[in-house]
């Protein structure tokens, strides 16, 4: 039988490197004539010859195999095709954010007189963290109180006098405005001993302390303590925008946190509205559970997003598609199965869909419960019998 492939080979690389009877060129000089509109004609020519000796092949196997009295098949393994649900992902690498990570800073100017917390304490929303030296405003506060008791009494009294026609209206609206300047001016050191006392802005853990007690702090400069959420951690990613149309709110994703050892699935959250023009990426957030508190913000994350989704797909092993001449895909499927395991070959043009982990979707050319070679597929031709293992 080699023989045979041997002399047929041969037959076919005499025929396309010798002259034709017509004068034709061969393909040696063909190339060394570097016309490229000659080049190819020559190839199509050649091509032509090939798929000629590829059937001229597979009669003569038939042959053999018909006269052949002592039969030794090609063993191969088979995959059996049925539907099964097929997913397809695409790997982005992103981060792990918090919405809830926040620097205290003050909103006065004095010395840091007390730190009430600690790192890693637990702190409520509300809750007194630090105080600022109120420079003396709380005696102001005191002095005003004063006076707002004394401008309160002189306001009652001539109220109670202007109701009994007693006294001028002049004195009578000169004690209210009186009073009510002292109210006003106590709200308003009020607020601002307020402002000394520094309370956290949402319920969480003290990640840093960052201004020790005793330093001179000034608002809007002086950073004094980190507070974050751990329970609203959320991985943070840019997507090429070509899958814009395949990535939505609800979509499935596995998140891989390679630095703890976690895997989540999860969902999309939130898809950004934005194309990024420097690198045409849009913004996704997934949410992160994280009940045991071992996220941390900015770990890295590996999403796995799923972009498409067949409930039932025919798939296929992809190492066991070939291509012909043409770029055209074909696989061998197995007919006639005996009680012998054997079967004979037949090759079959596929069209194919989404590849993913060593499988891809056939969408054409192929049927379900049909078997195709899977092991030995590499050196397979149309019309063998072959041995299933």
């Amino acid at each position: 039988m080699k023989k045979i492939y041997s002399i047929v080979l041969l037959t076919a690389l005499l025929a396309s490197c010798a002259p034709n009877e017509g004068g034709g060129k061969s393909v040696d000089d063909v190339i060394k004539s570097k016309n490229l509109k000659e080049i190819t004609a020559k190839k199509e020519e050649v091509m032509k010859e090939y798929d000629e000796i590829y059937k001229d092949i597979a009669k003569l196997e038939a042959a053999i195999s018909k006269l052949d009295t002592v039969k030794s098949h090609p063993i191969v393994t088979e995959f059996m095709v049925r539907p099964q649900l097929f997913k397809h992902y695409v790997n982005i690498q992103g981060d792990v954010q918090t919405k809830e990570n926040i620097v205290i800073y003050p909103e006065t100017s004095g010395i840091l007189r007390q730190v009430l917390v600690s790192e890693g304490q637990k702190v409520v929303k509300g809750q007194t963290l630090a105080i600022v030296d109120d420079g003396g405003l709380s005696q102001q506060l005191a002095q005003l109180e004063v006076q707002a008791a004394l401008a309160k009494t002189t306001f009652e009294r001539q109220e109670k006098l202007w109701n009994q026609k007693i006294g001028s209206e002049i004195q009578y609206l000169q004690a209210k405005s009186n009073y009510e300047a002292q109210q006003k001016a106590i709200e308003q050191i009020k607020i601002q001993l307020a402002k000394n006392t520094i309370k956290a802005p949402i319920s969480g853990i003290i990640d840093d302390v960052i201004t020790e007690q005793g330093n001179v702090v000034s608002p809007g400069q002086s950073q004094l303590i980190r507070i974050i959420n751990l329970n609203n951690m959320y991985a943070k990613a840019e997507v090429p925008e070509n899958y814009l149309s395949k990535i939505k709110k609800g979509t499935e994703v596995i998140v891989t946190l390679p630095s703890i050892g976690k895997e989540i699935s999860t969902k999309v959250r939130q898809v950004g509205h934005y194309i990024n023009p420097n690198n045409r990426t849009f913004t996704i957030e997934v949410s992160l559970p994280n009940k045991d508190n071992m996220i941390k913000p900015n770990l890295i994350a590996n999403l796995k997003i799923n972009d498409y989704t067949n409930e039932k797909a025919l798939i296929i092993p992809d190492n066991i598609i070939q291509e012909n001449s043409r770029g055209e895909k074909y696989i061998f499927v197995l007919k006639d199965k005996n009680a012998k395991s054997e079967a004979q070959l037949e090759k079959r043009a596929i069209e194919t869909g989404e590849n993913y982990e060593n499988f891809i979707e056939v969408t054409k050319g192929i049927a379900s419960n049909e078997s195709v070679v899977d092991e030995g597929a590499k050196s397979m031709r149309e019309g063998l019998t072959v041995k299933i293992k």
